[in-house]
């Protein structure tokens, strides 16, 4: 869900017009997205060296076949999308996001869900991995979004940096309304007050 704060509000009764000021988070632009994968890279490849390769020379295994149906390749690759389900589900945030100040929030839920997650970071990143010329895409779309924000409803946002928005709405002007009861007891009101006046008037003066 997009987060916003209504700050101000400005009537103006001729025109029945309200003008509202809202700052939504800003959305995160290509340059700072393509860094923060770059640091993200940095981080898997250091979790792939401590674990896979290892792993793979302790049982003799081939290295260097980097054929996509090889055991590195399909490991390596699991590790790869896994890191970036995990840490976004639970921290809506990779390490490359936290160091560069970045959130992945959800333009209709309040909180990342499973499935969401799930399309974003597998589902629409095997995509943008696979094609990268579409992860270009967050350049010219608006709120940035690439073709896995699109896929999974989501939005890359600054955590502490907010945009103004000003939008114009129009205000319907309510008619009072008064009910036949509440009618009723007026002109009860009325005709008790007539009736006093007039008893007062034909009271004599008492010297």
């Amino acid at each position: 869900m997009t987060e916003f704060v209504e700050v101000n509000a400005i009537s103006h009764e001729p025109v029945q017009v309200r003008k509202v000021e809202q700052y939504k988070l800003k959305p995160a632009g290509f340059w700072v997205r393509f860094w923060a994968y770059l640091l993200d890279l940095a981080v898997i490849a250091a979790i792939s060296g401590l674990t896979v390769n290892p792993l793979f020379r302790i049982f003799g295994w081939d290295l260097a076949n980097t054929i996509w149906y090889a055991p590195v390749t399909i490991i390596s690759s699991f590790i790869f999308y896994l890191y970036f389900v995990i840490m976004t589900k639970f921290w809506s945030q990779t390490v490359g996001k936290m160091v560069l100040g970045l959130k992945v929030i959800s333009a209709k839920e309040g909180k990342l869900t499973w499935g969401t997650v799930l399309f974003r970071e597998w589902i629409g990143r095997f995509f943008s991995a696979t094609l990268p010329f579409i992860y270009w895409a967050v350049a010219f779309t608006p709120n940035k979004k690439g073709l896995h924000d699109f896929i999974a409803d989501t939005i890359v946002v600054h955590e502490n940096t907010y945009e103004k928005h000003d939008k114009v709405v129009r205000v319907e002007r309510v008619e009072p309304t008064v009910t036949k009861s509440e009618v009723e007891e007026i002109q009860s009101n009325e005709k008790v007050t007539d009736a006093s006046e007039l008893s007062q008037l034909q009271e004599p003066d008492r010297l």
